[in-house]
């Protein structure tokens, strides 16, 4: 099991996502939710295609945190 963080963002009228630590690993949806589940499938996708080609897989190593500012 491993564990990669992804970026989510507000899009227009949807959100998108991507994988640091998987460059090419994008994704978009309607809601947040849906989004998560879609990326969960992607990055299984996206680590078999590199498994296919013969590509290492990077572990995990990008970090998420959140800082709280005056606004």
């Amino acid at each position: 099991m491993a564990e990669y963080a992804i970026i989510i963002e507000k899009a227009g009228n949807n959100y998108a996502a991507m994988v640091p630590d998987l460059p090419g690993c994008v994704g978009a949806a309607d809601t947040i939710e849906e989004l998560e589940e879609l990326m969960r499938e992607a990055v299984e996708f996206h680590i078999e295609g590199m498994r296919l080609h013969g590509e290492e897989i990077p572990s995990p190593s990008t970090r998420v945190a959140t800082v709280r500012v005056a606004l």
